[in-house]
């Protein structure tokens, strides 16, 4: 077992770590948001709800789950041990692909990680925290199925909140530039480094940064604007 103490300790094996859960947390993302886009279906949450009643019961799952919550714990606990690391040593500097990359969200990935993660507390705590631990939500029922909890007037309620709103929109827009600047240097750190490719990884890097959030964004926008 000493490989992996050596391994979790080094500077590489973390930030090889990092840049693993970072793009598994990047697939996550892609998921969610399609399992989302069902709240703008138009059928007054009857998909969505189904789909919200799937994913926290199916015991596949459930198992997968405790995956993403793993994920989502390294990788905030080792960015913030990377960044540190960084700040102390003399001299060093996070790593780039040359030194005219060194962008504003490459230099700033620990705030717009930090900002994520506050995010992402709020978020869980007003819809999966809810939906999975407490009796708050009403249960509605649909043809051949029992009743279950109607997620979809939980949200509905929530995005009823400008504050909510705001706060949801520009958490997305945080994202975005984590996600600018996080894909690449995730591939980077991974070897994954030749002129050959280097231009398609980092534009589909920067289509994931600016789709990602658009498509969550439009979401809590659509719910304020259009079904209020």
């Amino acid at each position: 077992m000493s490989w992996i103490t050596n391994f979790f300790s080094s500077s590489i094996g973390r930030k090889v770590i990092m840049s693993l859960t970072g793009l598994f947390l990047i697939t996550f993302l892609i998921v969610h948001l399609v399992g989302n886009l069902q709240l703008i279906a138009g059928d007054q949450g009857e998909a969505f709800n189904q789909y919200a009643y799937f994913m926290t019961t199916n015991p596949l799952i459930k198992f997968v789950s405790i995956g993403l919550y793993v994920m989502i714990l390294l990788h905030a606990v080792l960015g913030l041990v990377i960044y540190l690391k960084n700040k102390t040593a003399k001299g060093i500097k996070p790593t780039a692909r040359n030194k005219a990359d060194v962008k504003w969200a490459s230099k700033n990935m620990a705030l717009l990680g930090t900002l994520i993660l506050f995010f992402l507390i709020v978020h869980m705590g007003d819809f999966w925290f809810k939906m999975k631990f407490t009796d708050t939500i009403p249960l509605v029922t649909y043809d051949g199925w029992e009743p279950i909890k109607n997620l979809y007037e939980q949200v509905t309620i929530t995005f009823d909140n400008p504050l909510f709103v705001v706060s949801y929109v520009f958490s997305m827009l945080v994202l975005g530039f984590h996600l600018w600047h996080g894909f690449g240097s995730g591939f980077q750190t991974l070897g994954l480094n030749h002129s050959k490719y280097n231009k398609l990884i980092d534009g589909i890097g920067k289509l994931l940064a600016v789709v990602l959030p658009i498509g969550y964004a439009i979401i809590p926008l659509y719910y304020y604007f259009v079904m209020r």
